[in-house]
C-alpha cells in the first residue's frame, strides 16, 4: 500500500511540474547609443521586487564608494547564520566576481550593511533605480538584510533599462573606473558574434502570513549585448505558473539567450 500512495505522489507531482510554466511579463530590448527601444512586449512599466539583478546596481555603489576594490578585492569568509541554501559555492571564501557570478546573497549583505540606509537610498535615487525603498518589510526593520529580494525595493523593465544603458555608457553620477569594474564582473556569454553579459533574478511573492509562493516565482535576466560597435541592453522580466524544476531566474536566462539571434534580426 506504500509503494502505490508513493507512486501515486510521484505521478501527481510530475504531472504537476510538467504543467508549470513560466509565463513572459516583459520583453525590453534597446539601443544603448540611441536609448530607442528596438523591441517591447508585454508589461514593461509596472515595478516588482528586482531580486538578484540588484546586485548591478549594488556592485556600482560599492566599486564608487569604496567597499569593494577589484574583482577579487576583498575576500569575505561565510560565518555561521549566513544564508547556505545557494550550496557550496555559498559556503566558501568569496570575492566580487564570484558574488556576481554565484549570486551569494550574504556577500550582498555585508556590502549594504557596510554601506548603510542613506547612501543606499542616495545611490538609487542618483541612479533612477526604481523606487529606491530600502526600508524592508514593514515592522521587521530588515532592509538592509533583504530589501530587494521581495520587500520594499522595487523596480520597473524600463528603469532597468535606463539604468543598464547609463551603466554602459559611463554616465552614471559615479567615478567611471566603479562603473568599468562592476561591468567587468557580470557574467558573460557568447552567442553567435554578440558578448552578452547579465545577471538573473529569482524572488518569490509573499503571502499574507509570511510564506513564500513558490509556484508564483519571478525570474529576471537584464543587460547587455556586444557585437562591434553596436551595444543593446536588455530585459526579460517571467512570472511562473506552477512550482518550476529549476530557479525562475535561470530558466529565464536560458530561454533569453536561446531566443536572442530572433529578437535583436535587422
Amino acid at each position: 500500500m506504500n509503494a502505490l500512495v508513493i507512486a501515486f505522489a510521484l505521478m501527481v507531482s510530475s504531472v504537476w511540474a510538467s504543467q508549470a510554466r513560466a509565463d513572459t511579463v516583459c520583453t525590453l530590448v534597446c539601443d544603448a547609443a540611441t536609448g530607442a527601444v528596438l523591441l517591447e512586449e508585454g508589461d514593461c512599466r509596472s515595478r516588482v521586487t528586482p531580486a538578484s539583478t540588484f546586485k548591478v546596481p549594488l556592485a556600482v555603489m560599492a566599486f564608487d564608494s569604496g567597499i569593494l576594490t577589484d574583482a577579487h578585492t576583498p575576500v569575505m569568509s561565510f560565518r555561521s547564520g549566513d544564508p547556505d541554501w545557494g550550496g557550496a559555492k555559498w559556503t566558501r571564501d568569496t570575492g566580487p566576481a564570484d558574488w556576481m557570478r554565484y549570486s551569494v546573497l550574504w556577500y550582498s549583505r555585508r556590502i549594504t550593511h557596510a554601506m548603510g540606509t542613506e547612501a543606499l537610498t542616495r545611490y538609487a535615487q542618483d541612479f533612477g533605480y526604481g523606487n529606491a525603498d530600502f526600508t524592508g518589510d514593514p515592522g521587521f526593520d530588515n532592509g538592509l538584510e533583504r530589501a530587494w529580494v521581495a520587500s520594499s525595493l522595487r523596480v520597473s523593465p524600463h528603469e532597468q533599462a535606463a539604468f543598464l544603458r547609463a551603466l554602459v555608457l559611463d554616465t552614471l553620477p559615479v567615478r567611471p573606473q566603479a562603473m568599468a569594474q562592476a561591468r567587468e564582473i557580470v557574467e558573460s556569454h557568447r552567442v553567435g558574434d554578440w558578448v552578452i553579459r547579465g545577471k538573473t533574478g529569482t524572488a518569490y511573492p509573499r503571502r499574507a502570513d509570511r510564506s513564500f509562493d513558490y509556484a508564483r516565482g519571478w525570474g529576471w535576466y537584464v543587460g547587455w549585448g556586444k557585437n562591434g560597435d553596436r551595444t543593446l541592453t536588455f530585459v526579460r522580466l517571467t512570472q511562473a505558473r506552477g512550482r518550476l524544476s529549476g530557479s525562475p531566474g535561470n530558466l529565464t536566462r536560458d530561454a533569453f539567450l536561446r531566443q536572442w539571434p530572433r529578437l535583436v534580426e535587422p
